[in-house]
């Protein structure tokens, strides 16, 4: 089954999750039939965020992150969009995997998958529509200890830029990536790569994490957030300025394809810098909370899992069965998914979100009977779509597809 995402599709209501009572329960009724967990995406909310994604992009083009999504239908569905090109996966086995039917695949991450990077020198039409990701000439040599350029199709690469902050009073800001943090650097390993048989240097990436996966705008923390806003705004000077150095060290080596950077949270500063000719994206499409914290734009809830309640410890508690689906990053209340509906739910600080059991309090608790669904949202997006077979789609007509998940094609690539 399929999906659509064009902005004129039919959607009674464009915006029905303003009106928590309306969605929530439009939800439930259309997946009533469905057993828990019960994984659904909102047709309109998911084209409003399609659209909105757009929106932000200014005209570059944004290349899908799989890793925040990983379902195919939703994938292709996405590609058929115009201004979203190519996939930025998460690992060369599962790239390999999209190559089948997707002609543009970077590799967001280094590789060590042996056995990936031998079919993808066996396979010349895989290696005409892959990229690897290198920081160092270590992940060339690997390449070469597994197929020899000799006796394999040329391979495509990307060199990623460390694109973190660093000052003497907060030392380092942002993920540990690449090495590579200065124009010589990145010019050195793009001129070994170009005299090294066997390999193509096509693109350069940056990833801004600092910026586009950190909220501005966090409840009951003005303070902090104006401290944070104020680091990003820095970060994105130095970033940009480093960046375009980069890029013209790199072009005097060789031409590029693209140059990526950003994020879903960056999406309007990255479009903005002329060193970038495409943004990296995938968070947004699904709408999970942790962008809820973000002055820049506000993304619909598009996913949401409902889990059914199994115990009734108390007249006024109630136990649903699983929910701790955490999502990657430091460990904090920010990584669990938030129930949704009904409102007036908590959980309890001492047991919060279990793998098998979640506890719920609060004023709708006493009122949930064993069989009745609570609806949650996940933090970013990849652990959901990890602990479900399937999306039941609904829309205007109730569930009008389902899509399985990668797990729900059988496939679990790291």
């Amino acid at each position: 089954m399929s999906i659509e995402l064009t902005a004129g599709g039919r959607v009674t209501e464009p915006t029905p999750w303003l009106d928590p009572r309306r969605y929530w329960g439009g939800i439930e009724r259309a997946v009533s039939h469905v057993d828990s967990p019960a994984a659904v995406l909102h047709l309109g909310a998911l084209r409003y965020n399609t659209h909105d994604l757009l929106r932000r992009a200014a005209g570059k083009p944004i290349r899908i992150a799989s890793k925040s999504i990983r379902v195919r239908g939703v994938i292709d569905a996405l590609l058929r969009q115009p201004g979203y090109e190519g996939v930025l996966a998460y690992s060369l086995a599962e790239a390999l995997w999209l190559a089948e039917t997707v002609d543009d695949v970077v590799v967001g991450y280094p590789t060590a998958e042996r056995g990936a990077i031998e079919r993808l020198g066996a396979d010349e039409r895989a290696a005409r529509s892959v990229t690897l990701m290198i920081d160092s000439v270590e992940h060339l040599d690997l390449v070469d200890s597994v197929v020899p350029p000799a006796r394999r199709a040329e391979i495509r690469v990307c060199i990623e830029l460390d694109a973190s902050f660093r000052t003497p009073a907060l030392g380092h800001i942002g993920v540990r990536r690449s090495p590579l943090r200065t124009p010589d650097a990145v010019r050195a390993l793009a001129e070994v790569v170009e005299r090294r048989p066997g390999f193509r240097l096509v693109g350069v990436m940056a990833y801004e994490a600092q910026i586009a996966g950190q909220g501005d705008d966090l409840a009951g923390r003005p303070a902090w957030s104006a401290a944070l806003r104020a680091i990003q705004r820095r970060s994105w000077a130095e970033l940009r300025e480093r960046r375009a150095a980069v890029v013209a060290e790199v072009r005097a080596v060789t031409d590029l394809e693209f140059v990526n950077g950003g994020g879903t949270g960056s999406l309007e500063l990255t479009a903005s810098d002329d060193a970038v000719t495409e943004i990296a994206a995938g968070s947004g499409v699904f709408g999970g909370h942790l962008f809820d914290h973000y002055r820049a734009f506000t993304p619909a809830p598009a996913a949401a899992f409902g889990l059914s309640v199994v115990r009734k410890p108390s007249a006024e508690l109630a136990t649903i069965l699983g929910g701790g689906w955490v999502a990657s990053g430091p460990p904090g209340l920010d990584r669990l998914p938030v129930i949704a509906w009904p409102e007036g739910l908590r959980m309890l600080p001492r047991e919060m979100a279990g793998e098998v059991q979640t506890p719920v309090a609060g004023a709708a608790a006493a009122g949930l009977r064993l069989g009745d669904r609570v609806w949650l949202r996940h933090t970013k997006s990849g652990e959901l779509s990890e602990r479900v077979d399937a999306f039941h789609v609904i829309g205007d007509d109730g569930v009008e597809a389902v899509l399985p998940t990668y797990r729900g094609e059988g496939r679990g690539f790291i």
